[in-house]
């Protein structure tokens, strides 16, 4: 995993170093770095090269550049969610939010050029495999933008009403997906086979999430907690309470793992979805809510 992590971090730099330029706004150029840097589990790049890695990783330079762009589509996707129109979050990642550090201005437009160099990462990588990179295009298109992609997944909270699922699914699962099947085209196979794996592992993330904004873990959420309840979102806490979250986050995890297609590394990608669970859910919490130490009234507040 720690190699991962670094093939990751290396992709991101050099993507970075390809548009430094003595021409460039320095302010904006630091504000697109605050927003990535440091970064979060890194947990859509990390599937998206796993998923490859399990199809034969026969073009890493396409895989990078799909789990690069999808990394900064997702920074780019907080750095808006954060701003004073949506959240208005002071801290992200343990550290101020781009707009806190940058003002409101550069906090928009770093997540426009975020979104822009997601896209110079994928075409400068085209070339090798011009065959793949129109289907790969359109799955990372379709886990972002309209209809059911992280911006219509945003936007559902500007309307009266909206189902939970269909929520979740746009907001944090069209990314996983993305990753997942992303991952498959990028080394030339079939991305249908992880769909599931993908679909899983993001309502599980938006499960878990839901989770520790009501138990509180700001230290360990590195963001403001009491977020749902304070904007009226849909929450699978609010609708479940914290047990039955907990009962279904346990329930995703376990299908996630058994979605894992055949393949020479199945082992070690059941291992990665084992280490989120955790990292995600500590079992520590798990039994803190199952033993009632944490008031089922929080969840409904």
């Amino acid at each position: 995993m720690s190699n991962m992590s670094s093939r990751i971090e290396t992709a991101l730099e050099q993507q970075f170093s390809r548009v430094q330029s003595a021409s460039a706004p320095p302010r904006l150029m630091a504000a697109m770095r605050h927003a990535v840097f440091p970064g979060g589990a890194r947990i859509r790049p990390q599937l998206c090269l796993a998923v490859a890695r399990a199809c034969g990783d026969d073009s890493p330079e396409l895989a990078d550049a799909a789990a690069v762009g999808i990394e900064l589509l997702h920074c780019a996707s907080l750095a808006h969610d954060d701003m004073p129109c949506f959240d208005n979050a002071d801290t992200r990642r343990g550290v101020p939010t781009v707009h806190k550090q940058y003002g409101e201005p550069l906090a928009l437009l770093a997540g426009d050029a975020l979104i822009v160099l997601a896209y110079q990462s994928l075409a400068q990588a085209g070339w090798r495999r011009p065959e793949r990179l129109a289907q790969l295009l359109l799955t990372i298109c379709e886990g972002t933008g309209a209809p059911d992609g992280i911006v219509a997944g945003q936007a559902w909270e500007c309307e009266a009403r909206v189902q939970l699922g269909q929520y979740q699914r746009a907001k944090t699962g069209a990314l996983f997906v993305a990753s997942t099947c992303a991952g498959a085209q990028a080394a030339g196979a079939d991305p249908l086979p992880w769909r599931a794996l993908g679909d899983c592992l993001g309502e599980a993330y938006q499960v878990a999430d839901d989770i520790r904004d009501v138990m509180g873990q700001s230290l360990q959420l590195g963001k403001p907690v009491g977020q749902d309840a304070h904007h009226g979102r849909p929450s699978t806490a609010a609708d479940l309470g914290l047990v039955g979250a907990v009962a279904y986050f346990r329930q995703l995890m376990q299908a996630a793992i058994n979605s894992v297609p055949a393949c020479t590394s199945r082992e070690a990608m059941r291992q990665l979805v084992l280490h989120e669970s955790e990292r995600l859910l500590p079992q520590s919490a798990c039994d803190q809510i199952a033993g009632g130490q944490i008031a089922e009234h929080r969840a409904l507040a």
